[in-house]
């Protein structure tokens, strides 16, 4: 699949998650097999801008594979600005979020209840469009609730304004993380138009993946809550992608190996304060198979230093091999 003139090395992606998808986050996917990794959403209202949330955010120079920015707000002019600025911050793509379903967000008129508003929809597609000369892609949900299901309508006025890819997420808004997710809609959409289609929405095993690709024709799948604490779920679907075969499941010293350097990323990214709490949630996501009954998750988030984690990490790896 390509973006633009961006050709994807996989036609696996990584979701944009907030608090979750940072820099150290997106690097270690792209390095086990994503083929993009889209960034936290950063709003688009300057006045936040200089809270050290969203400097960090603003960082993109330093980035492995290519550099897929999200941005998020309901004012045409404002969008474009923060589409610009971050173009300036090193963006090779620009990602417009309309399928956040956050109160916060929502209550703005921005993420997914920009879908009750096809025209702002299209103001605001085009502005982006308009403002920068690099691809320009969007994220939706199939619309705001069961009865108002507008995803192919959103995907009609997304490809006639330029936009270059569409990741449809298969819940409305309503639902937000409810349920099963549907392909029905990403399906029709694919068939409405002929810009590359990204299905999203509980993809969680290679078998998974390859029927959604197979049942919807879209042109990529995007993994989001499957890859906390399983970064290398990128390769086992390119691999069945690919081979049809099951990939060996990594090793218990690959996988010491993989989440010691995340902490260690995560410590050097944030600093020592809050390295040591981001590195809290990611831990707890690695270690749901191995440490069933919690005990080692309820030690590890009382710790307050990065070394304290990092020996507690190998203490806990020595012990099981």
């Amino acid at each position: 699949m390509k973006i633009g003139p961006y050709q994807l090395a996989s036609n696996v992606m990584l979701a944009p998650m907030a608090g979750i998808t940072d820099q150290p986050f997106r690097q270690l996917c792209c390095s086990l097999g994503a083929g993009l990794a889209v960034s936290e959403m950063l709003s688009a209202n300057p006045k936040v801008w200089k809270t050290e949330k969203s400097k960090r955010r603003l960082l993109h120079s330093a980035e492995a594979g290519i550099r897929s920015v999200q941005i998020a707000g309901s004012d045409p002019e404002e969008m474009a600005y923060a589409a610009q600025v971050n173009v300036e911050h090193g963006a090779q793509i620009i990602d417009i979020n309309m399928g956040c379903p956050a109160k916060k967000v929502n209550k703005k008129l921005a993420g997914s209840a920009l879908l009750k508003e096809p025209s702002q929809v299209e103001a605001i597609v085009k502005a982006v469009v308009n403002a920068v000369d690099i691809p320009v892609t969007l994220k939706i949900r199939t619309g705001w609730c069961e009865n108002t299901r507008n995803g192919v309508e959103i995907a009609k006025i997304a490809e006639g304004n330029g936009i270059q890819s569409l990741a449809v997420h298969g819940r409305t808004r309503c639902d937000f993380y409810k349920g099963d997710a549907e392909y029905d809609t990403i399906k029709a959409i694919k068939k409405a138009i002929t810009i590359p289609v990204v299905a999203n929405g509980d993809i969680s095993s290679v078998e998974t993946a390859e029927h959604v690709l197979s049942y919807t024709g879209a042109d990529a799948i995007m993994i989001g809550r499957a890859a906390q604490g399983r970064p290398w779920i990128f390769r086992e679907m390119n691999h069945f992608l690919e081979t049809g075969t099951h990939m060996s499941a990594p090793s218990m010293e690959e996988i010491r190996s993989i989440l010691i350097g995340h902490v260690k990323e995560l410590h050097k990214f944030y600093g020592d304060f809050m390295g040591v709490r981001f590195a809290r949630k990611h831990v707890s996501w690695y270690m749901q198979a191995h440490d069933q009954d919690k005990a080692f998750r309820s030690i590890f988030n009382a710790l307050e230093s990065t070394n304290e984690q990092l020996d507690a990490l190998n203490l806990y790896f020595d012990k099981l091999t």
